[in-house]
């Protein structure tokens, strides 16, 4: 009896490693000294840049309180929404953003040690285009092959793509565009970067065993679609293919962001019809589950990126915590 009792135990207690298994793999993780950041905005992007961290890649928190830690000041309405940060190869952390509603650009700032920044930058990089309208959610991903920089963001020309063009919400028809940049002073001209057959925005970019994956969201509104998939592409500035079916549920999501936290790819994203994050998980990019009930985020926070810092680093942040 006792033997069974003991057998019975021990089924229990693998089953439930099982069964939380990425919060298994994130505690190993944390011995890597990486910290998880998040660079957000709250309401319209008014009052600029915050950022939380995360110890495990699941449970985000504040820094400075939730308070704004960089005030935006260029583009028309000098507003701070989308932030997206990366790192390059000499330590330098490089950030975009969506200026406005309704430019031709965007913003650029970089810092060393996510503290101190740069003067900010505006980037006219649909300034060539009399018809474009926008320039929306700006993505950086640095190539370390190249030593290269690509921005990419997704901008409404007016009378293209009539086939996909609705007049529900302000009758936006969004394809994606990109240049490149080594020192972002030179930039590449403007191209089309992913044109999928349907009116998309929220792009972006991981390198998977020399393949990129590009997570976007479906921008239909007629029927409504508003999810996330993903498209792939042996360079990274493509071409990408078609995209896949749906990673999110019977919700509006967008925003995506995406890390790997130990064995587990997981993919945050903003419900922004709901205001609340949501997150999916998979262990092979091909089957995801949600677990938006096991991940925390600021209170308000909108939808940034998701990067990782060296924890020497992290612990020189001399925000209140």
């Amino acid at each position: 009896m006792m033997l069974t009792l003991l057998r019975l135990s021990l089924i229990v207690l693998i089953l439930g490693c099982v069964a939380f298994l990425p919060s298994c793999s994130s505690t190993a993780y944390q011995a890597k000294q990486e910290v998880f950041m998040f660079s957000y905005f709250t309401g319209n992007g008014e009052d600029g840049l915050h950022l939380a961290y995360s110890l495990d890649g699941y449970q985000f928190k504040p820094l400075e309180k939730g308070n704004s830690l960089l005030i935006p000041t260029v583009g028309e309405d000098k507003l701070m929404r989308d932030p997206c940060i990366v790192k390059g190869r000499d330590g330098r952390f490089h950030m975009v953003w969506t200026v406005s509603w309704n430019e031709k650009g965007l913003g650029h700032a970089y810092s060393d040690d996510l503290v101190h920044w740069s003067e900010q930058q505006f980037i006219p990089v649909m300034a060539h285009e009399p018809n474009a309208r926008n320039t929306w959610a700006p993505e950086v991903f640095y190539d370390k092959k190249e030593d290269l920089y690509l921005i990419y963001w997704s901008t409404t020309i007016s009378g293209l793509y009539p086939e996909t063009q609705s007049e529900e919400e302000d009758g936006y028809n969004h394809r994606q565009y990109y240049v490149t940049t080594k020192d972002f002073e030179t930039f590449s001209e403007t191209q089309l970067f992913y044109e999928p057959g349907f009116n998309v925005i929220d792009g972006t970019i991981q390198e998977v065993d020399g393949e990129y994956l590009l997570f976007v969201k479906d921008e239909t509104r007629e029927p409504p679609r508003k999810n996330i998939r993903i498209a792939k592409s042996e360079k990274l500035t493509g071409p990408y293919g078609p995209a896949g079916v749906p990673i999110t549920g019977n919700y509006w999501a967008e925003g995506p962001t995406v890390t790997k936290v130990g064995d587990y790819w997981l993919v945050y994203f903003d419900k922004y019809i709901e205001k609340d994050m949501g997150a999916v998980m998979s262990s092979d990019l091909e089957n995801w589950i949600d677990i938006s009930n096991r991940i925390n985020f600021p209170v308000d926070s909108r939808h940034g990126t998701v990067f990782k810092v060296d924890k020497s680093l992290f612990d020189q942040l001399p925000f209140a915590r």
